[in-house]
C-alpha cells in the first residue's frame, strides 16, 4: 500500500468514526438544550447560553491555539526530533494549565462588570460558576489535540462526543426532576466538565499518552507560542464571524428577525459536516508525508479528499438549496418560511466552502499560519462592512449575502495562497467532471421551478437526482484507484461482499 492509500484509508476510518460522535454530541446537545429552555424561562436560557458563550471565549483564549498547532507539531517531532515529544507535550500542558487558571480568575473577578455591559444581572452569579470550568474545558481539549497529534481518534469520540454530552444530559435530566434551581444547573454544567476531565485523564495515562515527569522546555514552549498566536487569533476571528449577522441583525431588525434566521443559520452549517469530520486525523498524517518532503503524495490525498467529501455532502446541498421552504418548514414549522431565500445564499456559501477542500489545515500543515490569520482577518472584516451595508435594506437576505461572500472570499484567498507555496488544488480532472455533473443537473432541476408542500414529496425527485448524478459520475469515468482500493478495504472491514457494486465499477470503470 503506497503513502497516498495508506493516508487516505487512515483519514477516511477517522472521519466516519468523527462523524458518528459528532452526530451522537450533537443530538445530546440538542436535547440538553431543549430541556433547559422548556423547564426554565426564556430569560433564565437566555442567561445560560450568554455565560456558556462568555466561557467558550475564554476556553479559546486560554488554548492559545493549541488545539489545531499541537497535531501538526507532534506529527513533526514525530518525524524529525521523536526525543522531544515528551518535552512538547509537557510544555504544552504547563502553558496551557496555567493560562486557563489565569483566565478563569480573571473571568470570576469580571463577572459583575461583564453582567453589567450585557445588561443581564443574573449573568454575574453565572459566570463566577462557569468560570470553575474553564481549566478543565482547556485542558480536556488540549489533551484531545495532543491524541490528533499521534492519529488518534479514541479521546475526541469517546469523551468530547459522547462522555460529556451523556454526563450533561443526565445531570439535566436530574435537575428537572429534583426540581432544582436554576442557578444549580451551572454547577450540574461544572460538574460534567470536571467527569469528563478526570474519564479523559485516567485514559490518557492508562495507554501511556501521559506516561512522563513534567518539565518545561523553555524553547520548545516559545516555538509552540509563536506559532499558536495567529491560530489564536484566526479562532477568535471565527468566533466572531460565526455570530457576526446575528448579533447586527438584532441590533438593525430586533430579536424576532434573528428568530427567523436563526432557522436558516443553523441547517446550512451543517453543510460542512463530513469536511469538518475529516479535519481530525487530517492535520497529523498529512504533516507527517510534508516532514517527509512528499509533497505530489499531498496534494494526490488532497485532491481524492475533496472529491469524497464533496460527494458526501452534495445530498445535505440538494436538500436545502432545491427545497429551502420545504426543510425549513419540516425543521421550524410555518412560522419561519421567510428564511427561505436566506437558506439558499447560505447554503451556496457553505457548500464553496466544502468543494475547495481542506485549504486552511493544509496551511497550517506547511507552517503558514500567519497566513490563516490574515484571511481571516479580511474575511470578518469583510463581513462586519457588507452587514452593515446589505442588513438595513435586505434584512435576513442581507446578512445571508454578507456571510456567503466573506466564506467565498476566505477560501479563494487561502486556496490562491496554497497553490502558490505548494502547487496543491482541488481539481483533479476526475474531480472536475462530478463537479459539472452536479452543477448542470442542479441548474436543470432549479429552471423546472418545482413547488413541494413538504420534504416527503422532495424525496423521491431526490431520490431520482442523485440516481442520475452517481450514474452520470461513472458514465464519465470519474472513479479513481484510490476510489476502488478504499471500496475493498471497507468490504474487508465491514466483512461483507460488495459484489454488485464491484460489478457495476468493472462494467463503467475497468
Amino acid at each position: 500500500m503506497d503513502d497516498v492509500t495508506l493516508a487516505l484509508h487512515r483519514i477516511a476510518r477517522g472521519t466516519g468514526i468523527v462523524f458518528i460522535g459528532t452526530l451522537i454530541s450533537m443530538f445530546f446537545g440538542f436535547l440538553s438544550r431543549t430541556i433547559i429552555a422548556r423547564h426554565f424561562s426564556p430569560i433564565e436560557y437566555g442567561t445560560f447560553n450568554l455565560a456558556i458563550t462568555v466561557l467558550n471565549i475564554g476556553v479559546v483564549i486560554a488554548t492559545l491555539g493549541f488545539q489545531n498547532a499541537l497535531p501538526r507539531e507532534i506529527a513533526f517531532y514525530r518525524e524529525k526530533e521523536p526525543s522531544r515529544i515528551k518535552d512538547l507535550i509537557s510544555t504544552a500542558l504547563i502553558i496551557v494549565s496555567l493560562n486557563s487558571l489565569i483566565w478563569g480568575v480573571v473571568l470570576t473577578i469580571g463577572a459583575g462588570k461583564i453582567s453589567q455591559i450585557l445588561n443581564e444581572p443574573r449573568l454575574n452569579y453565572a459566570l463566577r460558576t462557569v468560570a470553575l470550568a474553564l481549566p478543565f474545558s482547556a485542558l480536556t481539549i488540549t489533551m484531545i489535540s495532543i491524541s490528533r497529534g499521534f492519529g488518534r481518534v479514541r479521546e475526541k469520540v469517546y469523551f468530547q462526543n459522547i462522555v460529556y454530552p451523556t454526563s450533561w444530559l443526565i445531570l439535566v435530566i436530574l435537575s428537572v426532576l429534583f426540581n432544582l434551581s436554576f442557578a444549580l444547573t451551572f454547577y450540574m454544567y461544572l460538574l460534567a466538565q470536571l467527569l469528563t476531565f478526570l474519564a479523559l485523564t485516567a485514559e490518557v495515562y492508562r495507554i501511556k499518552l501521559l506516561n512522563f515527569k513534567l518539565s518545561f522546555n523553555l524553547r520548545i514552549g516559545k516555538e509552540l507560542i509563536i506559532f499558536s498566536l495567529p491560530l489564536l487569533f484566526t479562532g477568535i476571528l471565527a468566533f466572531v464571524m460565526n455570530w457576526t449577522d446575528t448579533l447586527m441583525l438584532g441590533y438593525y431588525k430586533g430579536s424576532e428577525i434573528v428568530g427567523i434566521y436563526n432557522a436558516a443559520s443553523p441547517l446550512a452549517r451543517l453543510i460542512p459536516i463530513f469536511l469538518n469530520s475529516a479535519t481530525f486525523l487530517y492535520p497529523a498524517i498529512v504533516s507527517q508525508l510534508y516532514a517527509q518532503g512528499k509533497i505530489s503524495e499531498m496534494k494526490r490525498v488532497y485532491q481524492i479528499l475533496t472529491k469524497w467529501i464533496f460527494l458526501l455532502t452534495l445530498p445535505v446541498f440538494s436538500v436545502m438549496f432545491l427545497f429551502p421552504e420545504a426543510t425549513i418548514r419540516f425543521f421550524f414549522g410555518n412560522k419561519y418560511v421567510s428564511a427561505t431565500s436566506a437558506l439558499r445564499i447560505l447554503a451556496l456559501g457553505f457548500m464553496f466552502h466544502t468543494f475547495l477542500g481542506l485549504n486552511g489545515l493544509s496551511l497550517i500543515v506547511i507552517g503558514e499560519s500567519g497566513f490563516i490569520m490574515i484571511s481571516n482577518l479580511i474575511s470578518t472584516i469583510l463581513n462586519i462592512f457588507m452587514n452593515i451595508l446589505l442588513i438595513p435594506k435586505y434584512s435576513i437576505e442581507g446578512a445571508a449575502i454578507a456571510t456567503a461572500i466573506s466564506y467565498f472570499i476566505g477560501n479563494v484567498l487561502n486556496s490562491v495562497r496554497l497553490y502558490q507555496e505548494t502547487k496543491i488544488h482541488p481539481f483533479s480532472w476526475n474531480y472536475v467532471k462530478p463537479l459539472a455533473i452536479s452543477f448542470i443537473l442542479l441548474g436543470l432541476i432549479q429552471s423546472l421551478h418545482l413547488k413541494v408542500p413538504s420534504i416527503w414529496h422532495a424525496v423521491p425527485i431526490l431520490v431520482m437526482f442523485l440516481g442520475v448524478y452517481f450514474f452520470l459520475v461513472l458514465l464519465s469515468k470519474s472513479v479513481d484507484r484510490e476510489d476502488v482500493e478504499l471500496l475493498l478495504a471497507i468490504e474487508k472491514k465491514l466483512g461483507i461482499d460488495l459484489k454488485i457494486m464491484k460489478k457495476i465499477l468493472r462494467r463503467f470503470i475497468f
